[in-house]
């Protein structure tokens, strides 16, 4: 019975090994050269103006879930805090010292230092994560971004975004794919976290919100859909 068990064991992850090295080959693609350039950064600036960047700005509280409601999340931009639920727990994430935040379970706050810490280390893995589904579009211009230009198979240019600095995962790339009108349709990502480079993400169900900006309400990835949940931006 034990050897049996291990030849169907052994089996099953030679078939997954199979199916991925397929998958792999299928779907990878090479990270595309992109060209820097300042009409790199007047096509990122071009789709800034369409999501209407400048009331984002302006937009002091954001709310979102993610994985159907299991992350729920409200952003305060202006003070720099988040508070972040999951389970049974609520981090009040200071973003800029996150040593500052405090964490709760059942409602009760957490004094020892392990179940801090490592609740405030999720915590801030799960809202950088979770936030770039909400908000990438308007990040093309922070601190460490590179931008270039990268010739498309239907004849128009995408927008090259890497990413050198700063979330969980510093180096990832991203293609996007934009309207004529600059409004963002897609991209493709080239991240350290999946191994097929070049999977492509739509970003085309948009809401405006209370406080003026267009924020996204679900996307899909393949056969997967990443809803956003309930999204509001307001003041």
């Amino acid at each position: 019975m034990r050897k049996k068990l291990i030849t169907y064991t052994l089996g099953f992850i030679s078939f997954l090994v199979i199916v991925s090295i397929v998958l792999y080959v299928i779907y990878n693609e090479p990270l595309p050269t992109g060209k820097s350039s300042p009409e790199a950064d007047v096509l990122a600036q071009k789709m800034l103006h369409s999501i209407n960047a400048e009331a984002f700005k302006d937009t002091r509280y954001l709310e979102w879930t993610f994985r159907n409601g299991a992350h729920r999340y409200l952003w305060d931009k202006t003070m720099g805090k988040a508070k972040v639920s999951w389970s049974d727990l609520t981090v009040d994430l200071v973003l800029e010292n996150p040593t500052n935040s405090t964490v709760l379970k059942k409602g009760v706050a957490v004094a020892d230092d392990r179940q801090r810490t490592k609740a405030i280390e999720k915590a801030i893995t799960l809202f950088n994560n979770d936030s770039f589904w909400l908000v990438a579009p308007f990040k093309v211009f922070d601190q460490g971004v590179e931008r270039s230009l990268v010739d498309l198979e239907d004849g128009s240019k995408g927008l090259m975004v890497t990413y050198t600095t700063g979330g969980s995962t510093p180096g990832d790339s991203y293609l996007w794919k934009l309207q004529p009108n600059g409004f963002p349709i897609s991209f493709k990502m080239w991240v350290r976290i999946i191994p097929i480079g070049g999977l492509e993400a739509t970003w085309d169900d948009w809401q405006l919100v209370e406080s003026g900006a267009f924020l996204p309400r679900k996307h899909q990835l393949g056969p997967m859909t990443i809803d956003m949940g309930v999204v509001k931006g307001h003041n």
